[in-house]
C-alpha cells in the first residue's frame, strides 16, 4: 500500500514476490507519477498493479498489508484490512524480523541521518562489516542474502516508521535518540502522538538492550525513565575531536554516534578515525560550489524550523536564506527569530511564503525579505542582493510537497539551478 519513490515500497514488493507471495501493488498515484518505481519492478513477478486510487476489495481479500510509512493514521483502508483479518506490517518491519545481524536504530527530529552515517563510519573503521539503511533512503531488504549474523546494521528510523511497527516486533538492540521537537504535526495531529512514536524505539526494547540518549537535549534527557535496558552515558565533548561538518548540532550528532559505537565495543582509535573521515551527507549543508565569490549550500533535508536554525548558526559570515514549502503544522516563531538574528536577508517561496515573511518582518522590519512563488525566484532575489564573500543557502524548514515530490527532488532542482545559473538581468 503506497509504492512511493524512496525505494522501500519497491524493495518490499520485490522481496515478497521473490518469496513466492502473490503481490498486489496499490497506490493513489498514477503510472506517470510512479514511472521510476514501476520501471524498477518491470521484471519482477508482481501479480497486479492497481494505481490511481485504492480499491476496497484489495484490502478485504488479503493476508498481509505492507503499509508505506507515509500512510496516515486512521486510513479507512487499513481499518477494512484489520476488520477482514489481515495482518499489517511495513517494509522496515519485514527487515527487522528477517535480519540476522545486530542492529543500531537511530531516530530524532533532526540529525538522525548524519548520526546514523557517523555511527556506520565508526563501526567500519573498527573493522566491522556494516550496512546503512532505513529512512536514510536505502532499503536493505534486497541485501538480506548478503547480511550475516556477525555483521552490523545501522538503521535511520522516522516517526512514521516507528508508529507503524507492530506490537512485539524485534527492535534494534541499540537505540539512539538525537533530539525531539515538534515535527510532522500535519500527520501526527499532535506533539503527544509524535513524541510517543519516537519513544517506541525505547519502550519496545528488551531488558538486555542498550539506549543512547542525547542528554544535551532537554526533551530527550527526560526519557531516561523509559529505558528498559541499559543506558550508555553520553561521552564527554572533549573526548571527541572537531568534525569536518560544520555546526554545534553536528558536534552533538558526533557525540551520539561515538557513544553508541563505544558502547558496543569500538575502540577510541576507531571513533577518531571514523569521525575524521566523515564528510557532509548530500543535501545536509552540502557545499555546492562558489559562483562569483558567493558560496552556495544545499540544505534541502532541513524540513523543520529547528534544522534550519541549526544550519544558520553553523554558517559563518553574511548569509542569505531560501526557505519555504508546505506547512507541517509547526510553529515558526523560533525560526523567524533566528532569521532576524543570523541572516542578511531571506526569500520565502511556496505555500507558507507569506506567513514566514510576516513573522520575520514583525521581528525585524528593516531586514530585507520577500515572498515569491518559486525557488528560482527566491534564488534570483538573493543573488541580486548578495555580494562576493556572502553565502546563499537553501534551507527550507518545511516539507516539499507543495512544489516537489520530496526533499531530494527539491535539492536536486536547486543544484541544477546553480549548475546552470545565469543571473537574470531583471533582478
Amino acid at each position: 500500500m503506497g509504492l512511493g519513490h524512496f525505494g522501500g515500497g519497491v524493495s518490499a514488493a520485490r522481496w515478497l514476490a521473490r518469496q513466492g507471495a502473490e503481490v498486489t501493488v496499490t497506490d493513489r498515484a498514477d503510472e506517470h507519477a510512479l514511472a521510476d518505481s514501476l520501471a524498477a519492478l518491470c521484471d519482477e513477478p508482481i501479480a497486479r498493479f492497481h494505481l490511481g486510487g485504492h480499491r476496497e476489495a484489495d484490502f478485504r481479500h488479503t493476508d498481509l498489508v505492507v503499509v508505506n510509512p507515509a500512510v496516515r493514521p486512521g486510513s479507512r483502508f487499513l481499518e477494512i484490512a484489520r476488520d477482514s483479518g489481515a495482518c499489517l506490517t511495513s517494509e522496515i518491519e519485514l527487515f527487522l524480523d528477517a535480519c540476522p545481524a545486530r542492529i543500531v536504530g537511530v531516530t530524532g527530529s533532526n540529525g538522525k541521518s548524519t548520526t546514523a552515517a557517523m555511527t556506520a563510519a565508526i563501526l567500519e573503521a573498527d573493522g566491522r562489516r556494516t550496512w546503512l539503511g532505513g529512512n536514510i533512503g536505502t532499503s536493505l531488504l534486497d541485501r538480506l542474502d548478503h547480511i550475516g549474523p556477525d555483521d552490523w546494521v545501522v538503521l535511520e528510523l522516522s516517526s512514521f516508521q516507528l508508529w507503524h511497527l507492530s506490537q512485539g516486533v524485534r527492535m534494534p538492540e541499540v537505540a539512539v535518540v538525537t533530539n525531539c521537537s515538534p515535527n510532522h504535526l500535519d500527520w501526527h495531529q499532535s506533539y503527544t502522538h509524535y513524541r510517543a512514536a519516537k519513544q517506541r524505539i525505547l519502550t519496545a526494547q528488551d531488558a538486555e538492550d542498550l539506549a543512547v540518549l542525547n542528554t544535551l537535549d532537554a526533551e530527550v534527557a527526560a526519557w531516561g525513565r523509559l529505558v528498559r535496558g541499559r543506558q550508555a552515558p553520553l561521552v564527554a565533548a572533549d573526548e571527541v575531536p572537531p568534525v569536518a561538518v560544520p555546526g554545534e548540532h553536528n558536534r552533538r550528532n558526533a557525540l551520539c554516534a561515538a557513544t553508541a559505537a563505544a558502547a558496543v565495543g569500538c575502540g577510541a582509535e576507531a571513533v577518531l578515525e571514523g569521525l575524521a573521515a566523515f564528510s557532509t551527507l548530500p543535501q545536509r549543508l552540502q557545499p555546492i560550489g562558489e559562483i562569483e565569490g558567493r558560496r552556495l549550500y544545499n540544505d534541502s533535508s532541513s524540513t523543520t524550523p529547528d534544522s534550519t536554525v541549526a544550519g544558520l548558526r553553523a554558517l559563518e559570515g553574511p548569509t542569505w536564506l531560501l526557505a519555504g514549502g508546505s506547512d507541517k503544522g509547526i510553529d515558526f516563531g523560533a525560526l523567524a527569530a533566528a532569521i532576524a538574528e543570523r541572516a542578511c536577508g531571506a526569500a520565502f517561496y511556496g505555500a507558507v511564503r507569506n506567513e514566514l515573511r510576516r513573522q520575520v518582518v514583525a521581528r525585524a522590519p528593516s531586514l530585507p525579505c520577500t515572498a515569491v512563488e518559486t525557488m528560482r525566484d527566491a534564488l534570483s532575489w538573493c543573488w541580486h542582493r548578495s555580494r562576493p564573500g556572502d553565502s546563499i543557502v537553501l534551507s527550507p524548514a518545511c516539507a516539499s510537497h507543495d512544489q516537489f515530490q520530496n526533499f531530494r527532488q527539491r535539492g536536486e532542482k536547486f543544484v541544477e539551478l546553480i549548475r546552470t545559473w545565469t543571473a537574470p538581468s531583471d533582478g
